[in-house]
Protein backbone atom coordinates (compact mmCIF):
# COMPACT_ATOMS: atom_id res chain seq x y z
CA UNK A 1 0.00 0.00 0.00
CA UNK A 2 1.47 3.30 -1.01
CA UNK A 3 -0.33 5.76 1.26
CA UNK A 4 -1.86 6.19 4.66
CA UNK A 5 -5.34 4.96 5.46
CA UNK A 6 -7.82 7.63 6.52
CA UNK A 7 -11.44 7.13 7.54
CA UNK A 8 -14.26 9.63 7.11
CA UNK A 9 -18.03 9.71 6.72
CA UNK A 10 -19.12 8.84 3.20
CA UNK A 11 -20.60 11.43 0.87
CA UNK A 12 -22.88 10.99 -2.12
CA UNK A 13 -19.81 11.49 -4.30
CA UNK A 14 -18.41 8.23 -2.87
CA UNK A 15 -21.46 6.21 -3.92
CA UNK A 16 -20.07 4.92 -7.21
CA UNK A 17 -16.84 3.70 -5.59
CA UNK A 18 -18.75 2.16 -2.67
CA UNK A 19 -21.16 0.40 -5.05
CA UNK A 20 -18.28 -1.05 -7.08
CA UNK A 21 -16.38 -2.31 -4.01
CA UNK A 22 -19.62 -3.68 -2.54
CA UNK A 23 -20.59 -5.52 -5.75
CA UNK A 24 -17.20 -7.19 -6.24
CA UNK A 25 -16.68 -7.96 -2.56
CA UNK A 26 -20.21 -9.29 -2.18
CA UNK A 27 -19.73 -11.63 -5.14
CA UNK A 28 -16.38 -12.85 -3.76
CA UNK A 29 -17.85 -13.75 -0.39
CA UNK A 30 -21.39 -14.79 -1.25
CA UNK A 31 -21.72 -16.49 -4.64
CA UNK A 32 -21.89 -20.21 -4.03
CA UNK A 33 -22.74 -19.67 -0.36
CA UNK A 34 -26.15 -17.99 -0.51
CA UNK A 35 -29.42 -18.92 -2.22
CA UNK A 36 -29.42 -18.42 -5.99
CA UNK A 37 -32.51 -16.25 -5.56
CA UNK A 38 -30.39 -13.69 -3.68
CA UNK A 39 -27.54 -13.81 -6.20
CA UNK A 40 -30.07 -13.12 -8.97
CA UNK A 41 -31.18 -9.85 -7.36
CA UNK A 42 -27.73 -8.62 -6.29
CA UNK A 43 -26.53 -7.34 -9.64
CA UNK A 44 -24.72 -4.06 -10.34
CA UNK A 45 -27.94 -2.03 -10.32
CA UNK A 46 -28.78 -3.29 -6.82
CA UNK A 47 -25.54 -1.95 -5.35
CA UNK A 48 -25.67 1.24 -7.45
CA UNK A 49 -29.11 1.94 -6.02
CA UNK A 50 -28.39 0.98 -2.40
CA UNK A 51 -25.02 2.73 -1.97
CA UNK A 52 -26.40 6.30 -2.18
CA UNK A 53 -29.43 5.32 -0.08
CA UNK A 54 -27.09 4.13 2.70
CA UNK A 55 -24.61 7.04 2.65
CA UNK A 56 -25.67 8.22 6.13
CA UNK A 57 -24.71 4.81 7.61
CA UNK A 58 -21.43 4.58 5.69
CA UNK A 59 -17.83 5.38 6.58
CA UNK A 60 -15.15 5.04 3.91
CA UNK A 61 -11.46 4.32 4.17
CA UNK A 62 -9.30 6.16 1.70
CA UNK A 63 -5.76 5.57 0.53
CA UNK A 64 -4.17 8.39 -1.48
CA UNK A 65 -7.62 10.07 -1.55
CA UNK A 66 -9.21 7.04 -3.28
CA UNK A 67 -11.95 4.98 -1.62
CA UNK A 68 -10.36 1.67 -0.62
CA UNK A 69 -13.17 0.22 1.47
CA UNK A 70 -16.20 0.99 3.59
CA UNK A 71 -18.33 -0.03 6.54
CA UNK A 72 -22.01 0.44 7.30
CA UNK A 73 -23.05 0.55 10.96
CA UNK A 74 -26.58 0.76 12.32
CA UNK A 75 -27.10 0.63 16.08
CA UNK A 76 -25.09 -2.31 17.36
CA UNK A 77 -24.80 -4.08 14.01
CA UNK A 78 -21.84 -3.81 11.69
CA UNK A 79 -23.92 -4.44 8.57
CA UNK A 80 -21.23 -4.22 5.88
CA UNK A 81 -17.43 -4.43 5.80
CA UNK A 82 -15.84 -4.41 2.35
CA UNK A 83 -12.39 -3.62 1.02
CA UNK A 84 -11.34 -3.23 -2.60
CA UNK A 85 -9.44 -6.28 -3.85
CA UNK A 86 -6.47 -3.95 -4.51
CA UNK A 87 -6.24 -3.20 -0.78
CA UNK A 88 -6.91 -6.58 0.81
CA UNK A 89 -4.19 -7.55 3.24
CA UNK A 90 -3.02 -3.94 3.57
CA UNK A 91 -4.57 -3.04 6.93
CA UNK A 92 -7.58 -1.20 5.48
CA UNK A 93 -10.02 -3.85 6.79
CA UNK A 94 -8.58 -3.69 10.31
CA UNK A 95 -8.79 0.11 10.28
CA UNK A 96 -12.42 -0.04 9.14
CA UNK A 97 -13.39 -2.67 11.69
CA UNK A 98 -11.83 -0.64 14.51
CA UNK A 99 -13.89 2.35 13.35
CA UNK A 100 -17.03 0.19 13.24
CA UNK A 101 -16.43 -0.92 16.82
CA UNK A 102 -15.97 2.73 17.86
CA UNK A 103 -19.24 3.68 16.17
CA UNK A 104 -21.17 0.88 17.90
CA UNK A 105 -19.75 2.08 21.23
CA UNK A 106 -20.68 5.69 20.34
CA UNK A 107 -24.20 4.44 19.58
CA UNK A 108 -24.43 3.38 23.25
CA UNK A 109 -23.83 -0.35 22.91
CA UNK A 110 -21.36 -2.50 24.83
CA UNK A 111 -21.38 -5.30 22.25
CA UNK A 112 -21.20 -5.20 18.47
CA UNK A 113 -22.42 -7.94 16.19
CA UNK A 114 -22.20 -8.84 12.54
CA UNK A 115 -23.35 -11.64 10.28
CA UNK A 116 -20.93 -13.59 8.08
CA UNK A 117 -22.05 -15.99 5.37
CA UNK A 118 -21.28 -19.49 6.64
CA UNK A 119 -19.14 -20.37 3.60
CA UNK A 120 -17.03 -17.20 3.65
CA UNK A 121 -14.02 -18.73 5.40
CA UNK A 122 -11.68 -15.82 4.58
CA UNK A 123 -13.94 -13.28 6.30
CA UNK A 124 -14.58 -15.58 9.25
CA UNK A 125 -10.82 -16.03 9.83
CA UNK A 126 -10.34 -12.25 9.61
CA UNK A 127 -13.00 -11.50 12.25
CA UNK A 128 -11.62 -14.17 14.57
CA UNK A 129 -8.11 -12.67 14.24
CA UNK A 130 -9.64 -9.30 15.19
CA UNK A 131 -11.05 -10.73 18.44
CA UNK A 132 -14.61 -11.43 17.34
CA UNK A 133 -16.34 -14.58 18.63
CA UNK A 134 -18.52 -16.89 16.55
CA UNK A 135 -21.80 -17.38 18.44
CA UNK A 136 -23.01 -19.91 15.89
CA UNK A 137 -25.29 -20.21 12.90
CA UNK A 138 -28.58 -18.47 12.27
CA UNK A 139 -30.63 -17.35 9.26
CA UNK A 140 -30.42 -13.71 8.25
CA UNK A 141 -33.44 -12.33 6.39
CA UNK A 142 -31.93 -10.55 3.37
CA UNK A 143 -34.26 -8.19 1.55
CA UNK A 144 -35.50 -9.63 -1.72
CA UNK A 145 -38.04 -8.38 -4.26
CA UNK A 146 -40.71 -10.78 -3.00
CA UNK A 147 -39.92 -10.56 0.70
CA UNK A 148 -37.10 -11.86 2.91
CA UNK A 149 -34.61 -14.41 1.58
CA UNK A 150 -33.23 -16.71 4.26
CA UNK A 151 -29.40 -16.62 4.24
CA UNK A 152 -27.33 -19.05 6.35
CA UNK A 153 -24.83 -17.00 8.35
CA UNK A 154 -22.84 -17.03 11.56
CA UNK A 155 -23.31 -14.36 14.19
CA UNK A 156 -20.04 -12.85 15.39
CA UNK A 157 -19.87 -10.63 18.47
CA UNK A 158 -17.31 -8.49 20.23
CA UNK A 159 -17.38 -6.42 23.41
CA UNK A 160 -16.63 -2.84 22.48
Amino acid sequence: MSGNVAVRPATLADSEAVASIWLHGWRDGHVGHVPDELVAVRGPESFATRAPQRVDDTVVATVDDQVAGFIMVVGDEVEQVYVSSDHRGSGVASTLLTEAERLVRANGHAQAWLAVVAGNARARRFYERQGWTDEGPFHYPAVGPNGPIDVPVHRYVKQV
